[in-house]
């Protein structure tokens, strides 16, 4: 294509060193690839965190969670049977990789020198303990069983540096109902989330430990834990589960309802979904840098080129080619500022990720560091947005080359 070719030779020119057009030039490029940079890198500290914290969330409550229906309205959980048929039916769930009963317990934790009202959940077999082995800073996560009482506790780090315990510790519980009662336990393992608003609260035990203090049978539990294979298949497992098994009675007459990790921790998610707002200001914002600098790049180019647009002009060329020309020429720049941008958010990328450079402060972050996630849909996506919108914005300035007639530019310097 002839315009094609004009406006690679035109871009590829470096003779005249003199030219103004060069850091005009140079600046252009500049501008789209710092502003491609920081939207690539602000859309993957973003992706990372919300993806990190929204795991470390389901780690502790599972993506859907099955309880009496009363309990939503009371202060604590009120008991529900599960038994070989609700597990049957749970287990049936699309996508379920686990399904766990539970019990939970307020209570208080005291040592010689501190105590601390934690919330004990009591877990069995069922449970899924990759979560907590993966966050695990020391001892050994061993399994609960349902019907034995090992008197063992996991806690969290920070609970751990409060009541100055470690690992075999022994530690005295007191639960408070119409009378008081006390248990021993030893502190089999140490974990650390960083999620503070957990890791302060919750502590970890028997099953059958938590169902003796509360009074339960042995099929009765506070609820049940449903963790997905994979987040997208939420809102279907909720259908199956909402069709399926709310609203059906227990042996006792108490009533199934479902609640989504959406539901019980609405706070958290919707603090989440105010960091796509902050992502998009960035967005628009680099692209208007990128897409500024572009157009006073072109209209410096064109001032600069109007003697060699009086030229083509005067051997035939018409106003729609030359624009063509200098549209070519943009995307030149356009495009050699997205390579540079890309390569600078990849290595940025890629050195945070492997050596974590940049830390954090957990207590305020939830995280020890800044957390990196490279989605290529979302990099392809703002490449080709940052070109046709650079191209777009470039259409209105380009119709200058009309007002330049070849008599008077010819003659220009």
């Amino acid at each position: 294509m002839f315009t094609w070719y004009v406006a690679r030779k035109l871009f590829q020119h470096t003779d005249d060193v003199k030219r103004v057009s060069k850091p005009a030039i140079r600046i252009a490029t500049f501008g789209v690839a710092i502003g491609v940079a920081i939207m690539l890198i602000s859309v993957s500290i973003v992706l990372a965190f919300q993806k990190e914290i929204r795991n470390k969330v389901v780690g502790f409550g599972s993506h859907i969670q099955v309880i009496n229906y009363d309990s939503q309205s009371s202060e604590q959980y009120k008991p529900i049977v599960f038994n070989e048929e609700t597990f049957s039916l749970l287990d049936a769930v699309p996508g379920a990789n686990s399904v766990s009963p539970y019990c939970i317990k307020p209570g208080m934790l005291k040592t010689e020198n501190a105590f601390k009202g934690v919330i004990f959940k009591g877990v069995g077999s069922r449970y899924d303990y990759s979560f907590f082995r993966k966050n695990l800073v020391d001892g050994e996560i061993v399994p609960f069983q349902d019907t034995v009482t090992s008197n063992k506790l996991v806690i969290s780090q920070a609970l751990s540096k409060q009541m100055n315990l470690s690992v075999g510790s022994p530690v005295y519980a007191y639960f408070f109902e119409d009378k008081v009662k006390a248990r021993k336990f030893t502190v089999s393992a140490i974990y650390c989330t960083n999620l503070t608003d957990f890791d302060n609260t919750l502590v970890f035990t028997d099953v059958s430990c938590v169902q003796k203090i509360l009074g339960f049978d042995s099929y009765q539990f506070s609820g049940a834990e449903v963790k997905l294979s994979d987040f997208s298949l939420l809102d279907e497992a909720n259908a199956y589960i909402i069709n399926n098994v709310n609203k059906k009675q227990d042996p006792y007459g108490a009533y199934y309802t479902s609640m989504t990790i959406f539901e019980m921790y609405p706070q958290i998610f919707s603090w989440l979904q105010l960091l796509d707002l902050d992502v998009w200001v960035i967005l628009i914002l680099m692209i208007c840098v990128a897409g500024f600098t572009m157009i006073s790049g072109l209209l410096i180019i064109i001032l600069e080129r109007t003697n060699f647009i009086g030229i083509m002009k005067a051997l035939g060329a018409s106003n729609s080619r030359m624009r063509h020309i200098f549209l070519y020429f943009s995307s030149f720049i356009v495009l050699k500022g997205l390579v540079i941008g890309n390569v600078l958010a990849l290595a940025l990328v890629y050195i945070q990720q492997h050596w974590q450079v940049i830390h954090l402060n957990p207590t305020v972050y939830y995280v020890d560091a800044v957390p990196v996630y490279i989605n290529w849909w979302y990099y392809l996506i703002i490449n080709l947005a940052t070109l046709l919108i650079c191209l777009l914005a470039l259409i209105i300035p380009s119709y200058l080359i009309s007002n330049i007639h070849p008599a008077k530019s010819i003659r220009f310097e």
